[in-house]
């Protein structure tokens, strides 16, 4: 969330016509009110939903830019099930608190925090990390780092560009934020990044909702305003995504929309390649960037084939190949 601006939606994807009354199953989902949990994390306040019997393997979902852990309020009852879930507010997003600076390393070092905290290194299964967007590269980084303590990792539309198509955080000018008399107020400026329409308002709007906190004005009033920090992004590096993607030390699948900007079919190819043409990359249908925002139940039905498969199957491991191939790590 936030109103930066990239490019649009495929051609031809066009707007359908807006769902603005909740169906059953999505209501019935955010009624399961999750535990709220937090951490302290290189002095910082964490803060993590939980849900699900403690006792099942960890699945860990992460948000993307400027993003909160209640963008899964509606994904992590059905994967609940199966597992113990919990959605992370990396710092300086959602309900956590903010650093003076931010990098790569510490959202790294902020996920297994809460797979701690949450219990999931307790079970005999090793957890799961799924990361969405920005939350994507944060996940990559944390295989890469950490993945001989993970059973693997999910990638959901997070661009790894070749050199030809260079990548990384937004660069944009630092403003704070405006405050807005009212909810409503703040919630019409709601936008999704990069922009693209979504049939599903009533999973935008409640989105949006839950991006705003009340906070008071300078002149002793009050209003609603942004929940991420806008100083996020000065002077941050996101690093080489192809080398740390490559260097995953755990098994690992991507996960595309059919019309998403930032990972089109050739930018999936490129990621296949770098994993050795070993790892899965799904594509969801009719979804653009943010997959389950668009096509939320075929989300949850392609990862839950994806971990059921991954709990009854076992990894092709790039050290696999021939000697001399040139996927071989």
């Amino acid at each position: 969330m936030s109103e930066q601006h990239l490019p649009s939606i495929a051609p031809g994807d066009e707007q359908g016509p807006l769902i603005t009354e909740a169906p059953t199953w999505f209501t019935r989902a955010i009624a399961v009110e999750p535990e709220v949990r937090s951490i302290e994390v290189e002095g910082t306040r964490v803060e993590y939903l939980r849900w699900g019997d403690v006792t099942r393997p960890g699945l860990l979902l992460v948000h993307g830019n400027g993003a909160h852990a209640r963008w899964w309020s509606f994904i992590a009852p059905f994967l609940a099930r199966e597992y113990c879930v919990a959605a992370i507010n990396i710092s300086g997003m959602g309900d956590s608190g903010w650093r003076e600076t931010y990098s790569l390393e510490v959202f790294a070092e902020e996920q297994m925090a809460v797979c701690e905290d949450a219990g999931f290194f307790r079970h005999e299964e090793p957890p799961i990390i799924v990361g969405h967007s920005f939350g994507g590269f944060v996940t990559i980084l944390t295989g890469a780092l950490y993945g001989e303590r993970l059973a693997g990792t999910v990638i959901v539309d997070s661009p790894v560009n070749p050199p030809e198509r260079p990548g990384g955080p937004p660069t944009r000018e630092f403003r704070h934020h405006r405050i807005y008399p009212t909810i409503d107020e703040a919630m019409v400026r709601f936008r999704l990044a990069p922009p693209q329409p979504s049939e599903n308002k009533y999973i935008v709007d409640y989105i949006a909702r839950h991006s705003l906190k009340q906070v008071s004005t300078p002149e002793g009033g009050g209003g609603w305003t942004w929940k991420f920090d806008p100083a996020i992004w000065q002077r941050f590096d996101i690093g080489n995504m192809s080398e740390r993607l490559a260097a995953t030390r755990c098994r690992i699948a991507i996960m595309r929309g059919e019309f998403s900007v930032l990972v089109p079919t050739e930018i999936g190819d490129y990621m296949f390649g770098l994993l050795g043409r070993t790892a899965p990359v799904i594509e969801i249908p009719q979804a653009r960037h943010h997959v389950m925002l668009d096509q939320p139940l075929a989300f949850v039905s392609a990862l839950r084939a994806l971990l059921a498969d991954w709990d009854h199957s076992r990894p092709v491991r790039r050290t696999d190949f021939p000697k001399g191939s040139p996927f071989e790590v």
